[in-house]
């Protein structure tokens, strides 16, 4: 029998798996970027009000005091996804998950500079080791140079996101967050349509199986795993947690082969970059882990 953390364990990877199929999905879907992540936001909000409101209604309830971060947290989150997904329409999944295996390592980066501490020499070190792996995939891919540069924009997003949730955390639960900077992202996603003129109501069109992807995207990969993810990782460690999320893109490159087959293949060199770059985000996680081990320690 597996016990709580084991099956926990298994959980979690199946949700990450989730997380790297949205980015197939996406390709999939015929809507251009904004669209579709109007639709995602939208029905994700949507999903996750049906939970509060059966199982949780005082969740609706969010402190003043936090509104404008909210705000800033609703709009940061919609341009990441804007920006992922037209990523991945230009560039493909596999140059875009590449990319944005960076995150975490902006957010190692970004965050010594918020809170004013020093950046250690390991992690200078490990950011050279990033810019090499991505000076690779540069190279091999330079064709999508378009692509790989607004992936990077994402993944500098989704790390500055990362940051400002955790400091909003401690005051509001997280599923909490998420409901309001989902609603939040979608409500200006809409004005922009309405006020750009540069959409119709024709770019809300939806083809073939279109409905479906984004179903799977808004429901699937956005409430139901956010929600199933803050439940599993209660009984996770945080370097596990690290460590499992950075195989999304592994999860997300082998499912674009399993489905494009040879027309998602890339040059040797752009897989070369991929793991220079997964194997330095590991590294570091696991020097982190062990320096807090040995901090924890010595308190003892």
């Amino acid at each position: 029998m597996l016990n709580v953390r084991n099956k926990s364990l298994i959980h979690y990877h199946f949700i990450v798996f989730i997380f790297g199929f949205s980015s197939v999905l996406g390709a999939l879907c015929s809507l251009d970027a904004l669209p579709l992540v109007v639709y995602r936001m939208l029905l994700a909000c949507l999903g996750l009000a049906v939970f509060f409101g059966l199982f949780h209604s005082n969740y609706f309830i969010l402190s003043k005091g936090l509104w404008p971060k909210v705000i800033l947290g609703g709009l940061i989150i919609g341009v990441h996804w804007v920006t992922f997904f037209h990523a991945i329409k230009v560039a493909g999944v596999s140059l875009t998950l590449s990319m944005m295996a960076t995150g975490a390592f902006i957010t190692a980066m970004l965050e010594p500079l918020i809170n004013k501490r020093k950046i250690s020499l390991y992690e200078l070190l490990f950011g050279g080791f990033i810019v090499f792996g991505v000076g690779i995939i540069f190279q091999a891919e330079y064709e999508h140079l378009y692509g790989i540069s607004v992936a990077l924009i994402s993944a500098f997003l989704s790390a500055v996101f990362t940051i400002l949730n955790t400091q909003l955390v401690s005051q509001a639960r997280p599923i909490t967050l998420s409901f309001y900077e989902l609603l939040i992202g979608g409500i200006v996603g809409v004005f922009v349509v309405l006020f750009s003129g540069q959409y119709s109501l024709e770019a809300f069109q939806l083809e073939g199986w279109d409905l479906l992807w984004i179903l799977l995207i808004a429901l699937v990969c956005t409430s139901y795993a956010f929600n199933i993810s803050l439940r599993v990782m209660q009984h996770l460690s945080p370097f596990t947690v690290m460590v499992i999320i950075n195989l999304e893109p592994v999860y997300g490159i082998l499912l674009s082969l399993a489905v494009w087959g040879e027309e998602e293949l890339l040059s040797s060199r752009f897989y070369l970059g991929f793991v220079v770059i997964l194997a330095t985000i590991l590294m570091n996680g696991y020097l982190k882990r062990k320096k807090l081990t040995n901090e924890n320690e010595s308190q003892l």
